[in-house]
C-alpha cells in the first residue's frame, strides 16, 4: 500500500508537484492520470526515492523512501520510462542481474526468469542481446527485470507506450494478474482506454495537484459526463494535452 499525503517538489522556479496527496491500496490498480508536464513521473520518481521530495510525506508499506530506501526497493518493483536495458546482456542477463542486485539465489532467480519468460512470452527472445529490440520486447524485459523478486508493490510509468495491439493486451493481462495476487499496482499513463480497462481507482494530476480522486463513476458522477475522456476534459479544465 502507497500513502502520499501533501507531496511537493520544485526544479529552480518551476512547481513540478504541488501538494499531491492520494492512497493506493493493495489489490487494486491506482492510475496516475494527467496531461503531458502534470507531474505525475515526478511523484513516481520520488515514490521509489529516485527524487527526495521538498515536503510532504510518503509511505510505502509502511516505509519511508527517505529513511528507508533500501528496505523500500526490495519490497517495490518499477517499470520507469526509461527501459534502461543493458544492451550488451541478453535479456535473461539483465533479468537475472537485477536479481542478483536484490540478493537472490542462483536457483530462485533462475526459477523466476522461466515464470516470467513464460507469462510475458519471452521465450522466443530470452537468450538474445537485448541491442534491436522492439519496443515491446524491451518492455517485457523491463516488467520482467522489476518483478524478478516478487515485489509487493508495483510502480508503472506509461509501461504500453508504443506498443502494439498485441503487446497491450498481453501487458494489460499481467497487470490484472498483479491485481488478483493481491499486489498494489500504481500505474502512469494518458491513455483513456487503459484507464478504463484497468484501473480500481483515478487520481487526476494537473499542473502538478490532484484535480480529482475517485473511481471512474465517481468521476463521470463530479463531472457529469459519460465518458472517462470527456471526464477528464472537464475536470482539468483544459484539453491540452490530451491524447486519445
Amino acid at each position: 500500500m502507497i500513502e502520499v499525503r501533501n507531496l511537493y517538489k520544485s526544479f529552480g522556479k518551476v512547481k513540478a508537484v504541488r501538494g499531491v496527496s492520494f492512497q493506493a491500496r493493495d489489490g487494486q490498480i491506482t492510475g496516475l492520470l494527467g496531461p503531458n508536464g502534470a507531474g505525475k513521473t515526478t511523484t513516481l520518481r520520488m515514490l521509489y526515492s529516485l527524487l527526495p521530495p521538498d515536503s510532504g510525506e510518503i509511505r510505502i508499506d509502511g516505509l519511508d523512501p527517505e529513511r528507508d530506501a533500501m528496505a523500500i526497493k526490495r519490497t517495490l518493483g518499477v517499470v520507469p520510462d526509461s527501459r534502461g536495458l543493458y544492451t550488451r546482456m541478453t535479456a535473461r542477463e539483465n533479468i537475472q542481474y537485477f536479481g542478483q542486485l536484490h540478493g537472490m539465489t542462483n536457483v530462485k532467480i533462475r526459477q523466476r526468469i522461466d515464470q516470467l519468460a513464460d507469462t510475458l512470452d519471452m521465450g522466443s527472445f530470452i537468450d538474445r542481446r537485448t541491442e534491436g529490440f522492439s519496443q515491446g520486447q524491451r518492455v517485457k524485459v523491463a516488467i520482467a527485470r522489476a518483478m524478478v523478486h516478487e515485489p509487493q508493490t508495483v510502480l508503472m510509468d506509461e509501461p504500453s507506450n508504443g506498443l502494439d495491439v498485441m503487446s497491450t493486451r498481453a501487458l494489460r493481462e499481467y497487470i490484472l494478474g498483479l491485481k488478483a495476487n493481491g499486489q498494489s499496482v500504481v500505474l502512469s499513463t494518458h491513455i483513456m482506454q487503459e484507464v478504463a480497462a484497468l484501473c480500481d481507482r483515478i487520481v487526476i494530476i494537473a499542473q502538478g495537484q490532484v484535480a480529482a480522486d475517485g473511481t471512474a463513476e465517481e468521476l463521470l458522477e463530479k463531472s457529469g459526463k459519460t465518458t472517462i475522456e470527456d471526464a477528464f476534459v472537464a475536470l482539468i479544465g483544459s484539453e491540452e494535452g490530451l491524447l486519445a
